[in-house]
């Protein structure tokens, strides 16, 4: 994929959800947006309406969905929390 995701707005807005959204099972939620990590924390990930997005180690990144709306619509609502949750 292209590098054209800004890692550190990724994990502004991971950091949005984990600290203002409510707790589910794996992680929190937030505005229909889903943030969760693996065991050590190395990896995180942002998931919500048929899109998951994982951000690695180094700043690496991949998106999985099916339809390229849904993508958009999920890194417009991604913006919207980063946005919408300035400090």
């Amino acid at each position: 994929m292209k590098n054209e995701l800004n890692p550190t707005h990724l994990l502004r807005a991971f950091e949005i959800v984990t600290e203002y959204g409510e707790e589910i099972e794996d992680g929190h939620r937030l505005d229909g947006i889903d943030a969760f990590s693996d065991y050590d924390g190395y990896t995180i990930y942002l998931a919500g309406n048929g899109v998951q997005l994982r951000v690695g180690f180094h700043n690496t990144y991949d998106l999985d969905y099916e339809h390229e709306n849904l993508k958009e619509q999920f890194l417009k609502k991604v913006d919207a929390l980063v946005k919408n949750y300035k400090k």
